[in-house]
């Protein structure tokens, strides 16, 4: 069924006129009596009258009338929905309770008429994400490309921020009652990351950092998950992990973990967000900006090699 011919039987319905239809919906005259005439032929009805003042509509032109207006809704809806500034901005962050989905939360909590819909991708290959970016399935997502080059042609990556990484211990560790931490203070530990998927940017980051200070970045035995996780933290002497300090994670009041920030050098996770080359949905200025007024972690900072070559994002 053709929508621009239902269209033009609403109007004419509305006005009574096939001449101010026309008018409002900027054809001629014969063009909308042509839509309506092909439009009664596949409906098998007849849908007006013809009048000296014009259009009526005769019974079957009445039933259909409500069933045509929402056609036409729907079309407009639709239409819609494919223009960047009238849909929700689809954004993927990895996780809820990472970082990324707590500064996106406060971007929106602060901006709470932006329509935005947030996702999590349950792929590891940030390719596979730069893809759907790509495909228009995605406005942008926090992920990383550790190789920039090997990204497709109509995608960038821009840096976001940075998350400055936090040591989580449970009460009997040696340095729970210790107020700041150097990289130096964690070496020997069991720093235990679960999780850890080869080929990930995460792999690749956790890889640079224990080269780096000579920590002993242990991912072994199957992810539970993080409330697995945490309790094994709440009754270990000997166990840590590293989060984000922005990352959101609960814990009951018994376990009393304890998060100490780690400095000279600050140790940092760069997220990337990764946006369409071209044309990206008009929304991204707006948290692309906020993402570069955040406050960065205090100096002096080491982060992985990858995050040298990738632009700040408060650049165009």
């Amino acid at each position: 069924m053709d929508s621009e011919a239902v269209r033009s039987f609403v109007r004419a319905a509305d006005v009574g006129q096939f001449q101010h239809a026309a008018d409002e919906l900027g054809v001629t005259q014969q063009a909308v009596s042509k839509r309506v005439a092909a439009l009664e032929r596949e409906l098998a009805v007849r849908l007006f009258t013809r009048t000296a003042r014009g259009v009526d509509l005769t019974p079957d032109g009445r039933a259909f009338l409500p069933h045509a207006r929402g056609i036409v809704a729907n079309v407009d809806r639709a239409v819609a929905a494919l223009r960047p500034g009238s849909r929700a901005l689809r954004i993927d962050v990895l996780g809820l309770r990472s970082a990324q989905a707590v500064v996106l939360h406060d971007y929106w909590r602060a901006h709470p008429g932006t329509r935005l819909d947030v996702v999590t991708l349950r792929v590891d290959d940030p390719h596979r994400v730069a893809a759907a970016v790509r495909a228009g399935d995605l406005d942008a997502a926090f992920r990383s490309v550790t190789d920039p080059a090997t990204l497709p042609p109509d995608v960038r990556m821009v840096h976001a921020f940075d998350s400055p990484l936090e040591l989580l211990v449970g009460p009997r560790h040696p340095l729970a009652a210790a107020r700041t931490l150097t990289p130096a203070h964690l070496r020997g530990l069991r720093i235990w990351v679960p999780g850890i998927v080869a080929h990930s940017e995460w792999s690749e980051f956790y890889d640079q950092l224990a080269t780096a200070f000579d920590l002993r970045i242990d991912a072994a035995g199957p992810n539970f998950g993080d409330e697995v996780l945490l309790d094994t933290l709440a009754d270990a002497a000997d166990v840590a992990t590293v989060v984000g300090a922005r990352d959101r994670y609960l814990w009951p009041a018994s376990h009393d973990l304890r998060r100490i920030p780690i400095r000279n050098p600050t140790l940092a996770y760069p997220i990337s967000l990764m946006l369409p080359t071209a044309n990206p949905h008009p929304g991204l200025r707006a948290i692309v900006d906020h993402l570069a007024a955040l406050t960065p972690p205090p100096d002096p900072v080491w982060r992985p090699s990858w995050a040298a070559v990738t632009p700040a994002a408060g650049r165009r």
